[in-house]
């Protein structure tokens, strides 16, 4: 098939706090550019992006979920994701195979706390971002605002290329700052007619000023152009343009255009600054690839010839099949080929391939560097696999996914239910790396463990409605973790008879308490002499001191922010093998862990409340009672935001509590901050302190 140059690609994502127009953005992209004939909204639950059933009932983006469009002679692979901090995985996992993001900021609230969070995770991945201040026609829509605070709390600068006509309610086009023209947007068709005219004199100046602004910032990135506006020459267009489009590919500044996506106004313009201002694949540096054994490094350039490699970032349970989405970054993947799985060292067919539209389906014959597609056929296959050639292995950097936070336990409701809720767990496995099911050895309850109280309701919902397995849930519970306290040194000898042969290990080790965040470190013997422990035993005790700690020393949860340091471990070849040297481990740091002193830690929510100003004192109370700490308050748009920090283990029902004691008017959001030691009274409970 015939594939588009190169440089005539767009892969974006757009990505937002919850509910500030993401899936809007998405539905007119694909309408003005002719992909879809009719548009549906989000709050009817008929939007083309959000097609789970779930979504169209919440009104909410719960799985991150690809398109395309053409605008002028490009094409746009676009993907949707959530804003909901549930469902954080679908953004890191976008994020880390997208060439470029559209960010968007509500006009009124400005940047909100999951603004700040998927801000960061496009730093994390230095993905080039054009930012759109959306919901320009609503009262108390102030962009100034909002720029402020994206320079304040995300320490960002934006280059706004655009000034709003009209405001608020009256809010019916935008300023061109570039072109110096004001284009409108026709009522009459759903704001697809465009047309463009003179700036009004009254607006002259002000559009003379934010241009002025907009030429010092392109300056940094174009000496040339900088000497022409020291010496008072006009500046043209597309020199302006080039510079801010250098400057934005340095992820240094992020143009921003105004708009509102459900008045149909500001979306041409936006769609023509992912053209001109975010990366084609081939802008992208080549991301770099290495050998299986880490020897061998090679840099992946978007050349349709080289050898095969591509990124497995998302997997779907489609009809009880594996549907496997796919950046390929080097070479051309046909339908029908034969491609290794160099994660799982196994071989997979790539039956077909797609391009996807939501869950419809464009079938392909082939893709090739710089495409994101669909691959079906893919057995084994899980997110942050990479997929190459068996004559050129290659393994790309894979993505991290967060620890989940809350459990329920669930038993199947009828006989036949039980056979069944293994398999559907295991799908619903493939497609979410942050949610786990395990069976509790001690109850024989299978426990879910998720982000969230939304996010294990919507997968009990699918159980129900997509698999037809009807469970009973318990009440949710907080997953903590274990922390020592002081430092440690413990020596393990054991000498055992294990297979029949004589086992004889010594093993001395040293565990020191780290900062909090830090996580679970081991350092081993460096092998410096001949009593160094072979590769493969190295690699057992490592394995094994982990999986020790994951099952906690005094309060059955995860061992966290802890070096494990192996003083000695003399291996003399006859003595011991795999077997022995996991038994002394086990033994040692169970030991070990006990003289440490081990703590609970428990993990600390951060919130944003938006309540009314004649409701603050209620709501203060509330935070108070629930162990929380009030960090800061300000006032914007008649309503009063708090933010503040609580214990998850206090948020369950929280919604019901605010929406009593504000009569409907309040919202919050909530994302995790940190573990901290849990207070004497949790630590009760728990039969510690």
């Amino acid at each position: 098939m015939n594939h588009p140059p190169r440089d005539k690609i767009r892969n974006i994502g757009i990505i937002s706090h919850i509910d500030a127009g993401k899936t809007t953005v998405s539905e007119r992209c694909l309408f003005y550019s002719g992909e879809i004939h009719q548009l549906g909204e989000v709050h009817d639950g008929a939007a083309t992006m959000d097609w789970m059933e779930q979504e169209r009932e919440r009104g909410i983006t719960i799985t991150a979920t690809a398109t395309a469009c053409h605008w002028r002679d490009v094409t746009i692979n676009i993907i949707d994701t959530p804003g909901h901090i549930d469902f954080t995985i679908e953004v890191e996992r976008s994020l880390r195979v997208l060439d470029g993001a559209v960010m968007i900021f509500s006009a009124v609230e400005g940047v909100q706390p999951q603004s700040e969070s998927v801000w960061r995770q496009a730093d994390r991945y230095q993905v080039p971002r054009i930012c759109l201040i959306n919901k320009m026609d609503r009262l108390g829509a102030d962009q100034c605002h909002t720029l402020a605070e994206i320079e304040d709390q995300l320490a960002a600068r934006p280059a706004l290329l655009q000034l709003p006509y009209g405001e608020e309610n009256a809010f019916s086009g935008v300023i061109d700052v570039i072109e110096k023209r004001l284009i409108l947007f026709s009522a009459d068709d759903l704001g697809a007619t465009v047309t463009t005219t003179d700036i009004p004199a009254e607006l002259v100046a002000a559009v003379d000023v934010a241009r002025d602004q907009l030429v010092e910032i392109a300056a940094d990135f174009d000496d040339q152009l900088l000497g022409s506006y020291l010496a008072g020459e006009a500046i043209a267009v597309d020199q302006l343009k080039a510079a801010l489009r250098r400057g934005t590919l340095a992820c240094r500044i992020f143009p921003t255009l105004l708009g509102s996506a459900l008045r149909n106004k500001g979306i041409q313009p936006l769609l023509d600054a992912v053209i001109d201002y975010l990366p084609a694949p081939t802008d992208i540096p080549a991301i770099t690839a290495h050998s299986p054994d880490g020897t061998i490094k090679t840099a992946l350039g978007a050349d349709p010839q080289a050898p095969f490699c591509g990124l497995a970032f998302k997997v779907q349970a489609d009809e009880g099949r594996k549907l496997t989405y796919l950046r390929i970054y080097s070479g051309t993947l046909r339908a029908g080929d034969s491609v290794y799985n160099v994660n799982r060292t196994s071989n997979e067919k790539a039956a077909r391939l797609f391009r996807m539209h939501a869950h419809k389906r464009e079938r392909l014959d082939d893709a090739i560097a710089g495409d994101v597609v669909a691959v079906a056929g893919l057995k084994h296959v899980l997110t942050g696999d990479t997929l190459s050639t068996i004559e050129t292995p290659l393994l790309l950097p894979g993505l991290s996914a967060p620890e989940p936070m809350v459990s329920v336990a669930v038993e199947a409701m009828r006989i036949e239910d039980r056979e069944k809720l293994p398999l559907a767990l295991d799908k619903l496995q493939w497609e979410d790396p942050t949610f786990r099911a395990i069976e509790d050895e001690e109850t024989g309850q299978t426990v879910l463990t998720g982000m969230g109280e939304l996010h294990l309701e919507i997968i009990v919902h699918r159980l129900e409605h997509e698999f037809g397995v009807a469970v009973r849930t318990g009440k949710p519970r907080v997953i903590y973790r274990e922390a020592l306290t002081v430092a440690v040194e413990r020596q393990e000898s054991i000498e055992q008879e294990i297979e029949g042969k004589l086992q004889r290990v010594e093993l001395a080790l040293r565990l020191t308490p780290t900062a909090n965040g830090s996580g679970l470190q081991i350092v081993l013997p460096t092998a410096s002499d001949a009593e160094t422990l072979p590769e493969n035993l190295r690699e057992v005790l490592a394995s094994t001191l982990k999986q020790a700690l994951q099952g906690g020393v005094c309060f059955g949860y995860p061992v966290t922010d802890l070096d494990i340091t192996i003083v000695a471990c003399p291996y003399r070849p006859g003595e011991f093998n795999a077997l022995g040297l996991r038994a002394a481990a086990q033994r040692a740091i169970r030991h070990a862990a006990e003289f440490g002193k081990p703590t609970l830690l428990e993990p600390l929510m951060k919130l944003e409340l938006t309540i009314p100003g004649d409701h603050a004192g209620k709501v203060l109370g509330t935070i108070q009672r629930k162990r929380g700490l009030v960090e800061g308050m300000s006032s914007h748009s008649g309503s009063e935001i708090i933010r503040a920090q609580a214990p998850l283990a206090e948020m369950f029902g929280f919604m019901t509590e605010l929406r009593s004691a504000t009569q409907g008017r309040g919202t919050f959001t909530m994302e995790f901050s940190h573990f901290a030691p849990a207070p004497a009274e949790v630590l009760k409970r728990f039969g510690g302190g």
